[in-house]
């Protein structure tokens, strides 16, 4: 009888006390609350971004050849670990530290929320600062590895550690520090929502000079100047990564509102991200179909990641219908100068100029021809666009930043690759070329059995009829 006794006493006790020490102030509690949803949200937002490295090692994959699939797929391992190393010491910082309108001059070595004082342009969100910093980091490494696709099938893995390394700390970080860590475009008023400039234009850009800079693959063009097909080996891995990417860019986007409560923001960003791209699927291959005459997968998967990349800056600032042109477009226009490259000469395998960098600038000025009035005013950005009665003026904003991002990263890329290409070289050899850099780079392939048949039929052959290690026939596109 005394237990019961005593074991009511202390549950009355407690019922008196835990109301006063845990609900006084329901506001503060309320604050808390909000305070780790959001931040919860956004680090799901991060980890969804961060998935996207899968989807492009499976795209990069399947679109180059079998001798060379360990290599890509690897080197997405590879650059992801200098993006996180090199954003944490001085990226994060110069991106979005306190400083100038060019640069961060605060915030190197983050160690935690201890540093927020450093960030002033990440203050508007309660999300904390480590969320925060894995967020932005998701994003520089995307934009590092469309950079990286430019190289895909013959230079060196030691270019991919250097530019990687110089890349995250003088390119990606300022552009990013121009639009949103407070610099001069963002104080223009630059809207670019996830980054159709900052990442995506970026990335393809210092793509385009790498490219450029390395020559087109043994055998992609004839003495004339024609294009060979060189087809990857293995659709089905590349429809798979962009499947995932697809998934993956509902953290870019929806994320991008950096909270899961408001009024469900982040829901209607996730419907125009969704819209545009399947407007992009289908223009791209309907583009296709009359073209070639056949319905082109690759060409399909390119009009989805083009759409992707164009709604990715417009995506909190037009309407629903807007959303589906914008798709269509960047769907189409990315098919037509992906041709165009490519007979110019730029041997880009991944097309990655194309679907990030013209898709990019596409996406970049679409907002000032369709943003709304009340989406300006939700999101407190920039002005509306020409077609709400918003005039010249946010479109040439818009203008100006891919402008001068588009600028800037070449004018860099191309003094620093050009370095790297004269003292230490940035393409392997014809020989390890035609060998395949799984072999030559790192002594294994990522297909052994496969290879290994393909050898073997090789060495069945005469003399004649063996293809030469070291000098392919003019012409001829070397398919495995």
């Amino acid at each position: 009888m005394n237990k019961k006794w005593l074991g009511g006493g202390l549950a009355f006790l407690a019922l008196m006390a835990f109301p006063a020490t845990v609900f006084a102030d329901d506001g503060a509690s309320n604050m808390v609350l909000q305070t780790g949803l959001n931040t919860f949200f956004v680090f799901m937002a991060a980890m969804l971004v961060f998935f996207m490295q899968a989807g492009f090692a499976l795209l990069e994959a399947g679109s180059v050849r079998m001798k060379n699939a360990g290599h890509i797929a690897g080197k997405t391992v590879l650059t992801l670990g200098i993006a996180i190393v090199v954003f944490w010491a001085f990226g994060f910082g110069l991106g979005f530290g306190n400083g100038n309108s060019l640069f961060g001059t605060t915030g190197f070595f983050m160690t935690g929320d201890s540093m927020a004082s450093s960030f002033d342009a990440l203050s508007a969100s309660e999300v904390s600062l480590s969320v925060k910093f894995l967020f932005q980091l998701s994003f520089a490494a995307v934009s590092l590895a469309i950079a990286c696709g430019g190289m895909a099938e013959r230079a060196k893995l030691s270019v991919y550690i250097v530019f990687g390394t110089l890349f995250m700390i003088v390119i990606y970080p300022v552009v990013a520090h121009w639009v949103w860590g407070g610099g001069w475009l963002g104080q223009l008023g630059m809207q670019d929502f996830a980054g159709s400039a900052v990442v995506h234009l970026t990335g393809a850009t210092a793509a385009l000079v790498i490219t450029y800079l390395l020559k087109p693959r043994l055998g992609k063009y004839n003495k004339d100047g024609k294009p060979n097909s060189i087809p990857g080996h293995n659709q089905v891995l590349s429809v798979l990564g962009v499947f995932i990417l697809w998934i993956g860019w509902f953290g870019f986007n929806p994320g991008s509102t950096l909270s899961a409560l408001m009024d469900g923001f982040f829901g209607y960003v996730a419907l125009t991200t969704n819209l545009a791209v399947a407007a992009g699927a289908i223009a791209a291959l309907f583009i296709s179909w009359a073209v070639f005459g056949k319905a082109d997968i690759p060409s399909m998967l390119n009009g989805v990641l083009a759409a992707l990349v164009a709604i990715t800056g417009a995506c909190a600032f037009v309407d629903a219908w807007a959303a589906v042109v914008i798709g269509a477009v960047a769907g189409i226009v990315t098919f037509f100068t992906a041709q165009w490259f490519e007979r110019a000469g730029i041997d880009d395998p991944i097309y990655a100029f194309s679907v990030h960098g013209i898709a990019g600038i596409w996406g970049a000025i679409s907002t000032g021809l369709f943003a709304t009035p009340e989406l300006v005013e939700k999101t407190g950005v920039g002005k509306p666009g020409l077609f709400y009665g918003g005039g010249f003026g946010q479109l040439g904003v818009q203008l100006l930043g891919v402008l001068g991002a588009f600028v800037f990263v070449f004018v860099i890329s191309f003094v620093i690759v050009g370095i790297m290409k004269a003292t230490m070289g940035i393409r392997v050899t014809e020989e390890e070329e035609m060998m395949g850099l799984d072999i030559s780079e790192h002594g294994a392939y990522g297909y052994p059995e496969q290879m290994k048949l393909i050898a073997g039929a090789e060495a069945g052959k005469s003399a004649s009829e063996m293809p030469s290690v070291s000098k392919p026939a003019v012409g001829t596109g070397d398919s495995f």
